[in-house]
């Protein structure tokens, strides 16, 4: 899944300028991958040190080493390269005294993988694909989550989520999230399902191989006999079943989108008719007068985002700093409103980021209860035991078989 989409204040879709839907950022092409704030401050990256699968956690915050390496998705690390005003960076390194050295972009879990595997770190933006690969191989290190004085205030959902707990120990803090709902253009045809979205040539599905849970999710109401308990962790028979679900109607028109804009744009000069998208772009698409509505009032599939620790982090003290200060509520703030995706901490929800953390519900632990939240699929189904689920190579191979 493709991450840093930024969704700010001035959107166009089909001709319809929906300035008037606010947030920060705005949504522009990315510059060129960033290494370290600018040339003065680049370094030729070190080799990866040799990852300990569980090392001790650090027990305590000494003085700052100084400087920090950080590799992180688009726009969730935002140091006024974009955009003056929108600087997170900067403030950390003023009040912390430790400089970040190296900020290195990237889009999906593939490009992080690679990114980490070339150069060395000390925290890590992950989602849950990425997440449950480098908890896995040990490259990164469990969380001393008692360092963090904002840790708590981050909903229980999501500080206990298995993409980042494994063993009884944390591997992440949560930052950034989303949910999406079934959606539809309300002068058209309404849906009759939960799987209606499978059944429309003018539907929108997101490209990456997570959406066959929402394939899953759909099966779980309308063929409970078939046993899907969680949407992210199949059996051979249920994957099978969610692919033929997705294979429908694959050929009639539908869309895979890789950036919400571009259902921004399909609701806008009408070629979606259904789609499977944030609450966020369907406040975008309202607020432009657009007649789009969500299904249902509940939320379907989502994913967390979470700041992640080196196995051994060359800068540790700085490390935790970093995590103090994207744990708080003034860097996920300015995240939220940047990239329209709701903050981890609710104490975020103010200013700029007051409409995404309205239009994705941040403080109704009811609604946040309902969210499916990404795991990485894994053949022993994410509780350890005996191999009796499919694992994220086997959705990746099924998913582009699909598509193609």
């Amino acid at each position: 899944m493709r991450r840093g989409r930024r969704m700010g204040a001035f959107v166009c879709a089909g001709g319809v300028a929906l300035a008037a839907c606010g947030g920060a950022g705005v949504a522009t092409a990315d510059p060129p991958r960033v290494s370290a704030l600018s040339a003065t401050l680049s370094r030729t990256p070190s080799p990866s040190p040799t990852p300990t699968p569980t090392p001790t956690p650090t027990t305590s915050l000494g003085e700052g080493e100084g400087l920090l390496a950080v590799l992180s998705y688009h726009g969730y690390t935002e140091w006024g390269g974009n955009d003056p005003k929108v600087n997170w960076v900067a403030p950390f390194e003023r009040e912390t005294g430790c400089k970040v050295t190296t900020l290195d972009h990237v889009r999906t879990a593939e490009e992080l993988h690679k990114a980490y595997d070339a150069a060395s770190y000390d925290v890590v933006a992950a989602g849950p694909e990425a997440a449950g690969r480098l908890i896995a191989e040990g490259k990164v290190g469990p969380v001393n989550t008692a360092l963090l004085p904002d840790y708590h205030d981050i909903p229980k959902r999501l500080r206990t989520l298995p993409a980042y707990n494994r063993g009884g120990k944390v591997y992440g803090v949560p930052y950034l999230w989303e949910a999406t709902q079934l959606v539809y253009n309300a002068e058209g045809e309404r849906p009759r399902g939960v799987d209606a979205l499978f059944k429309s040539g003018a539907a929108a599905i997101e490209d990456d191989p997570l959406s066959i849970a929402v394939a899953a999710l759909a099966l779980r109401r309308t063929e409970p006999d078939l046993g899907v308990d969680d949407p992210f962790q199949l059996t051979p028979a249920q994957l099978d079943r969610a692919l033929a679900l997705l294979a429908d109607r694959a050929d009639k028109g539908r869309t895979y989108w890789t950036d919400p804009l571009d259902v921004v744009s399909g609701f806008a000069d009408g070629s979606i008719s259904f789609a499977q998208t944030s609450p966020y772009v369907v406040s975008l698409l309202r607020r432009a007068g657009r007649p789009v509505r969500a299904a249902s009032a509940d939320p379907g599939p989502g994913r967390a985002d979470a700041w992640m620790l080196a196995a051994e982090p060359q800068h540790p003290s700085c490390a935790y700093q970093w995590l103090r200060w994207t744990s708080a509520p003034r860097a996920q703030r300015d995240a939220a409103a940047w990239n329209g995706l709701a903050p981890a901490n609710p104490g975020a929800c103010t200013g700029r980021a007051g409409r995404v953390c309205a239009a994705l519900h941040v403080g109704d632990e009811k609604w946040l209860d309902k969210v499916a939240f990404a795991a990485r699929p894994s053949a022993d189904c994410g509780r350890g035991g005996p191999a009796k689920c499919t694992d994220y190579a086997e959705w990746q191979k099924r998913w582009q078989e699909l598509v193609d």
